[in-house]
């Protein structure tokens, strides 16, 4: 199927139609066609539900957002209970290597967004960072912190 990815396992399920697997969104609640960038979407969205402890219902997957009136869309986010923005994940498939672009990618949605946080993953590295916006600074983290645990 789809490689091994760093994250811990996770139970998923899965379907089968018209010679297409899908893999059911436990945030969207519907099954999406299993692409290498949606094998570590869901990787993602289990890891922050079920290791970092983050409620469903804070999380949202695969939303439109306009930038410099361009239509784009995130991979997760996780918004703070005041609707404010915890957390951004930017996800890319495993072949694909992390580089600058995809924090220029990340670091523009933020500005839109304003997230303490940057997750991007590709599901085999994963990188972390705390945005201080005041300060206009950006640090890297081991990573990122439990729900709860500011």
């Amino acid at each position: 199927m789809f490689q091994e990815l760093n994250f811990p396992k996770f139970e998923y399920r899965f379907k089968s139609t018209e010679n297409k697997v899908s893999i059911f969104d436990v945030i969207r609640k519907k099954f999406i066609i299993l692409q290498p960038e949606e094998w570590v979407r869901q990787h993602c969205v289990h890891y922050l539900i079920s290791v970092k402890n983050y409620p469903k219902s804070l999380i949202n997957v695969e939303k439109e957002l306009i930038i410099n009136g361009l239509k784009k869309r995130y991979d997760i986010v996780v918004f703070n209970p005041d609707g404010s923005i915890h957390l951004i994940v930017e996800c890319k498939s495993d072949t694909i290597a992390i580089d600058q672009t995809t924090f220029d990618q990340i670091a523009r949605y933020n500005m839109a967004l304003n997230a303490s946080y940057l997750m991007v993953t590709n599901g085999l590295n994963h990188y972390y960072c705390e945005i201080d916006m005041k300060a206009e600074r950006l640090s890297f983290l081991k990573d990122i912190p439990n729900y709860n645990q500011e």
